[in-house]
């Protein structure tokens, strides 16, 4: 049961890492190279933890004023407090914790083609002849 638990914790710690590193890169294109890798592990967590939050709380207001859209507000005020985590963490603007969200994204799906054509699994893999 010990050993179960464990090897949870170090995948979880290993994918963390390995989420960390597009942010990290966005950062560091971002900040002129002063990003460094425990802000982007920090962003990591703290980011999709304050949306949660943000969200939720959001929703549960917003629901009686603006009935079904509130999720859509909810999600917007949400995306705003994790780009301040980001402003906060990578000390720059609103328009640099943007270009960091978004080029964050853009490394991913790099990275994510890239290890799906090296080792032959992913969203753009080929498609073999077959139609999905």
């Amino acid at each position: 049961m010990l050993a179960t638990w464990l090897i949870l914790l170090a995948s979880l710690v290993i994918v963390w890492v390995i989420a960390s590193f597009p942010v990290y890169v966005a950062g560091k294109l971002v900040t002129a190279g002063r990003a460094t890798f425990l802000e982007a592990m920090l962003a990591t967590v703290v980011g999709p933890v304050v949306f949660g939050i943000v969200f939720a709380g959001a929703t549960l207001f917003l629901l009686p004023l603006f009935g079904g859209s509130a999720a859509v507000w909810a999600t917007f005020l949400a995306f705003l407090a994790w780009l301040a985590v980001y402003r906060s963490l990578f000390k720059t603007g609103w328009l640099g914790a943007l270009g960091i969200a978004v080029l964050a994204v853009v490394v991913s799906l790099i990275l994510y083609a890239i290890l799906g054509f090296t080792f032959g699994t992913g969203f753009l893999q080929p498609a073999q002849g077959k139609l999905i």
